[in-house]
């Protein structure tokens, strides 16, 4: 578009052909708060090629454009309804193009015109228009407003700062009162509108009287500004006397014996800290830093620093405690009205408040609730502290990387702060409340420090009753704070931290869990929130299944509760608007909600191939399965891997390929096949890392498959780790694995026989569904999954002939 600056009034106008501008089509150019008048010279913008090319054309023509104003300043490409019908036609005098593409050009009015019609929308607006010309009197009345306007003009010149000097001059040897008028009005601080007002007006006395007026107007309010800024200069002056009066009054009260704000702030301070309890070494810190504030001036600003840091030692609770819930019964009631199962970690807290009740100065323990996203870690630290009868405070982990968000920065810097842990404490009011340390595992560092050597401190039993703040500079004891982490997985958390916490494993929920779940929070939750009751929406138990299987697939509950939440918002919608009172989801309607299922059962439907072999993994956010492919080319015994695999898994393959070629006699495979063939194994998801042993059976599977030529039996899966020998070792992440090869629909897993152990932690919902397979060897795994048995060769020693040993039985005597 264009952009416009301060008018000046053109030395030799252009001629103007009025008859080409009458009877001609011209081009249009809108301008952005911007106004052109006749006889006067603006510089302009063009950033749109478009207008670029309306520049161009002009020029190529030698035809003049029509310079309009925009309605509406903000619009990019106004259309023929969004300029005004009366502008300027006008000559371009000088152009100049930069690299970016814009042009700057000098254009210098030459009448006025009246759009008479719009002929062309693109690429840029074209019109035909009629000139106007100007209806002047030349009477008394007209020479009375010029005079009045040069003398308004004597006082705004004066007034305003904005305006150049030589504006008066100008108009002084202007003598055409329609070029006065037009000079003075693009100069004055007029808004593009009224500027447009006095464009539109053809009678030149008429446009004198607005312009009066507007004149007038404008000296008013550079007298008022003046006014103001008198009155603020004296007021400043007025503040330094009300200064010197105040410190005048002071001195006179302190001769009398009265006390001033400063002394009554400072009496406060005492109060607060004989009421706080403070240990002897916080008391001590106060009342020197009391001492020393006591002795600054208010003014001063090392007074604003020592004040913060005197009411951030009164405030906190050093001696304030909340009585901890010490009724068994009544807490195990909290704990189960609040969340389903989690049986491991309710006993925890009851065995806690057991020992509490028999041992008063028992220190608080250090929790590690480990597990996928949504089981409930965080919304189960709020149940416990109210079962416990605690405050509760939550500390945000994730992408912490700055040391000081813990301990807090020395009062040196400016703006210096207490760390989060001392934060929690001030906010909580006791100095026994229930720390959550949400995410602890995405702890970070840089240069700033160590977040997670900081927590070393605070989350030791050993040494927490002595914490120091690098603000506070004193000691503050946390071994009443019972502290509950919270984590994804451990591999990232220093195994020193790790070392200081008691884990307690959340593992996923099964279907059957998640029903329960469903029917007795999640259901009645999202009643509450959207407004609705148990009247207005009904769930049945085989929808909620069917969400459960084919609209989530996870080991916790946040997708689940949202699906709910879709139906509740749905049904809120029909009971507002009138359409219905009462709804009963069943299954048809779970589609009708929620669109089409997001899921399949997969493994129930998927075909065995050979050389695909299903494997169990344990990831951050629970169980997956995975598919393992393998193939066998023409080749020279080259071994390819995809699917980025980490490490330990490409040498699980190279160690699956070692055994099955040791064994290939035993097994029917000959030489031959590995020699004159290359291999290729592939895991699928390949934009995800994948690491580790547990997938050591599945390789030896799958390329003992693609060698047979056989495949593996439908709906089974398997884990454990191999070795060159053929021993199937245990593997970790039992349970997590176990719930997604049953989401998935696998009917059997084999599994490491050390692994038995870890069964009794199957839910028997799970084992009424599962047949858990035990292996010892790789031998037995080919078994139950390619029902091929090893036959081991028996090696049989030649004996010597008889005749031999008879010879060297005599040659030996006669020896």
């Amino acid at each position: 578009m264009t952009e416009g600056s301060v008018a000046n009034e053109g030395t030799g106008s252009p001629i103007l052909d009025k008859e080409k501008l009458a009877g001609g089509e011209l081009s249009i150019l809108p301008l952005k708060a911007a106004v052109v008048f006749p006889s006067l010279v603006m510089p302009l913008m063009i950033t749109e090629a478009r207008y670029a090319r309306l520049i161009d054309d002009a020029l190529m023509a030698g035809d003049p454009i029509i310079l309009v104003a925009q309605k509406d300043p903000d619009k990019e490409f106004p259309a023929a309804d969004d300029v005004y019908t009366v502008g300027t036609a006008g000559s371009i005098l000088k152009m100049l193009r930069f690299p970016d593409g814009s042009v700057r050009f000098l254009a210098q009015g030459l009448m006025r015109v009246k759009i008479e019609k719009i002929t062309q929308v693109e690429p840029y607006l074209k019109g035909k228009v009629q000139p106007v010309e100007d209806i002047q009197s030349k009477g008394v009345e007209e020479e009375a407003l010029v005079r009045n306007i040069h003398e308004q003009l004597k006082k705004v010149v004066q007034l305003a700062p904005y305006l150049p000097d030589d504006l008066q001059v100008s108009a002084l040897n202007t003598e055409d009162s329609s070029k006065l008028a037009d000079l003075i009005a693009s100069n004055l601080n007029i808004n593009t509108e009224q500027k447009q007002e006095i464009l539109e007006i053809f009678e030149v006395s008429e446009r004198l009287k607005k312009l009066t007026f507007l004149i007038t107007k404008e000296i008013e309010v550079l007298e008022m500004s003046k006014k103001i800024q008198t009155e603020a200069a004296s007021e400043m002056g007025k503040s330094q006397r009300e200064y010197i009066l105040r410190e005048q009054l002071k001195a006179i009260k302190r001769e009398l014996g009265e006390t001033d704000d400063h002394t009554m702030e400072l009496e406060e301070f005492r109060k607060k800290i004989d009421s706080a309890d403070m240990p002897k070494e916080s008391r001590e810190a106060a009342e020197k830093e009391l001492d020393r504030l006591s002795k600054m001036n208010p003014s001063a600003a090392e007074y604003t620093i020592s004040r913060t840091y005197l009411d951030w030692l009164v405030c906190l609770p050093w001696s304030v405690s909340t009585e901890d819930m010490l009724d068994i019964k009544k807490a195990r009631k909290i704990l189960d009205e609040d969340h389903y199962d989690l049986e491991k970690v309710k006993e925890r807290i009851l065995e806690y408040l057991a020992v509490r009740k028999l041992k008063s100065d028992l220190k608080g323990p250090i929790l590690c609730f480990l597990g996928p996203p949504g089981v409930g870690k965080t919304s189960l630290g709020r149940s416990i502290a109210r079962a416990m009868g605690r405050k509760f405070h939550r500390i945000s982990l994730g992408g912490v990387r700055d040391e000081a968000e813990i301990r807090g920065h020395r009062r040196t810097y400016i703006g210096a702060l207490p760390g989060r842990v001392i934060q929690g404490l001030r906010k909580s009011g006791s100095n026994n409340p229930i720390f959550m340390l949400d995410e602890i595992d995405k702890i970070g560092q840089d240069f700033r420090g160590d977040p997670a050597s900081a927590l070393l401190e605070v989350l030791d039993p050993e040494q927490n009753n002595a914490f120091s703040d690098h603000y506070l500079d004193v000691v503050f004891d946390l071994s009443k704070v019972m502290f509950i982490t919270t984590a994804n997985m451990l591999e990232t958390i220093p195994p020193v931290l790790l070392d200081r916490m008691e884990v307690i494993h959340l593992t996923g929920y099964t279907d059957m869990e998640k029903l329960a779940i469903t029917k007795k929070y999640l259901i009645p939750r999202n009643l509450f929130d959207h407004g609705l009751n148990s009247d207005n929406l009904l769930i049945k138990d085989q929808a909620i299944k069917k969400i459960i299987s084919d609209y989530t697939r996870e080991s916790g509950l946040r997708n689940l509760n949202r699906e709910i939440g879709t139906i509740s918002r749905k049904v809120a919608k029909a009971v507002a608007s009138g359409e219905t009172e009462r709804i009963c989801v069943d299954i048809k309607k779970v589609r009708k909600f929620l669109g089409p299922e997001k899921f399949q059962q997969e493994m129930t439907e998927r075909k065995s191939h050979i050389g695909v072999v299903t494997a169990l993994a344990w990831t951050s956010t629970g169980g997956d399965i995975l598919f393992v492919e393998a193939t066998k080319m023409p080749g020279k015994k080259q071994l390819e891997l995809t699917g980025q695999l980490g490490d330990v898994m490409k040498e699980s393959v190279k160690a699956a390929l070692s055994y099955l070629q040791a064994h290939g006699d035993e097994l029917g495979i000959t030489r031959r096949e590995f020699e004159e063939h290359n291999f290729h194994i592939h895991v699928p998801a390949g934009a995800t890392p994948k690491d580790g042993p547990s997938a050591g059976i599945t390789m030896c599977t799958a390329l003992a498959s693609v060698l047979l030529n056989k495949p593996v039996k439908p709906q089974l899966a398997m884990t454990g780790e191999i070795t060159l020998r053929g021993d199937v070792l245990p593997i970790g992440g039992i349970k997590q694995k176990a719930l997604a090869a049953y989401r998935a629909g696998i009917k059997t897993i084999l599994l490491p026989r050390r692994n038995e152990s870890d069964l009794e932690e199957i839910p028997r919902e799970i084992k009424a569904k599962i047949e858990f397979v035990l292996v010892d060897r790789v031998s037995d795994v080919l078994w139950h999954a390619l029902g091929i048995k090893m036959e081991t060769k028996k090696q049989v020693r030649k004996k010597p002939a008889k005749r031999t040993v008879a010879k060297n039985t005599k040659k030996s005597k006669r020896k």
